[in-house]
């Protein structure tokens, strides 16, 4: 998921589709609490002290343990943090497990621009139900629920309504980084211990199963599923996924599944190996002009997770006639585009970005009865700086998530 910019405060609505579909179970009022305090798991201790165990209706504003940065950057360490008080479309959430995603890092490195204030990253978020308002409908206390890059829209506008609110004309507000009405004027992520989220932005999870595999299916899998499915997977289309990370490696899975004939490219070797595991045909490295040339005008669309500025170039003669390569890892420059390069034969270059709460929604229910997951390593907060370093020496099979509980 790319962000660069803060949306504007958009209230907390729900769609008029949103509202029609959820239909009635009755009114829930959430009683219940977010259990001990916070773990200061060797990060800084005067912050984790700061940290309150919480107790109760929800009805107050509560601190919680988060783990960020500060303005301007700096190591990962324990951050209080103030989570708004339960209203009545809101699920307050106790996070279980939440995916370090590329965006996360390029955020707290100031690598998508300065770090502006205090930021607690992380949009891959599973935890356990705590709380729920009156006029909740969908959630109670003890079900299972994820949090993706998105905790608001406006609700209204042609996008929103048509459940496309990442593309809301009006901004829609991110997990992390947003201004909007909450605690602090800006919008802190899952990078904590808990979060409280309009029920229209909460994504029903499995209850049971490999609840910490299925966190990156919020970011990284609706990141990939959404193109293939914008650009008509089918079986037996000539796939190419460049880049083979969090997103890559679940772009491979999920074409795989459609039954697509697909290819990865990579600049690691050590990531050839795993091509049959994953569910690829073939395993290119990128670095090799004879191989790359091999495969060159084969491919009916190539999902791009490259999560920097890139040569595009090399990738656009990889398409056949009609083909679509897919940018979906970076804001930044796509480099070396030449219009004859994609007229010769009528190829397209386009991106994407990330999907709406609805297909967030259908991504998740593909996968569980799929039983497609990301492959994940675990970690505890205390280790977040060392996985940071491994994810840019390309160091991780695939997904880091953090264990929370």
């Amino acid at each position: 998921m790319c962000k660069i910019c803060d949306a504007a405060p958009s209230g907390d609505l729900l769609s008029p589709k949103a509202s029609h579909d959820a239909g009635r179970r009755g009114f829930l009022k959430g009683a219940a609490g977010l259990g001990a305090g916070a773990a200061t798991v060797g990060l800084a201790a005067n912050a984790s002290a700061a940290a309150k165990a919480v107790s109760g209706n929800l009805t107050a504003a509560r601190t919680l343990t988060g783990y960020g940065v500060p303005a301007g950057g700096g190591a990962v360490r324990a951050i209080p943090l103030e989570r708004r008080a339960l209203g009545p479309r809101d699920v307050a959430i106790e996070t279980m497990y939440c995916g370090v995603c590329h965006s996360d890092i390029h955020t707290i490195r100031g690598e998508w621009g300065p770090v502006r204030g205090t930021t607690v990253p992380g949009h891959e978020i599973v935890g356990r139900v705590v709380g729920v308002g009156a006029q909740v409908t969908r959630f109670r206390v003890g079900d299972t629920a994820g949090v993706g890059c998105m905790v608001d829209s406006c609700g209204t506008c042609a996008n929103c309504t048509a459940d496309l609110e990442q593309y809301c004309l009006n901004g829609a507000t991110w997990t992390y980084g947003s201004k909007a009405d909450v605690p602090g004027g800006v919008t802190q992520g899952g990078w904590s211990q808990g979060v409280t989220v309009t029920e229209h932005f909460a994504i029903r999870m499995p209850q049971t199963g490999n609840l910490a595999a299925m966190a990156p299916l919020l970011c990284a899998g609706v990141t990939t599923f959404s193109p293939l499915h914008h650009w008509n997977i089918a079986r037996g289309m000539r796939v190419g996924v460049v880049g083979i990370g969090g997103l890559g490696h679940l772009a491979v899975k999920l074409a795989a599944a459609e039954g697509a004939d697909v290819t990865m490219f990579t600049t690691s070797q050590g990531k050839l190996a795993d091509a049959a595991t994953l569910g690829a045909k073939e395993a290119v490295l990128t670095g090799d002009a004879g191989a790359m040339q091999a495969h060159a005008g084969r491919y009916d669309l190539i999902i791009s997770t490259i999560p920097e500025s890139y040569a595009v170039a090399p990738y656009a003669s990889l398409l056949a006639l009609d083909g679509t390569l897919v940018s979906v890892g970076t804001p930044l420059e796509l480099q070396n585009v030449m219009g004859g390069s994609l007229w010769g034969q009528r190829r397209s270059l386009a991106s994407s970005l990330i999907g709406g709460i609805a297909e967030t929604q259908r991504v998740i229910d593909y996968c569980g009865a799929r039983r497609i997951t990301a492959d994940i390593e675990m970690i505890k907060p205390d280790q977040i700086e060392a996985a940071i370093a491994r994810v840019k020496g390309k160091d991780v099979r695939y997904r880091f998530v953090i264990d929370l509980t």
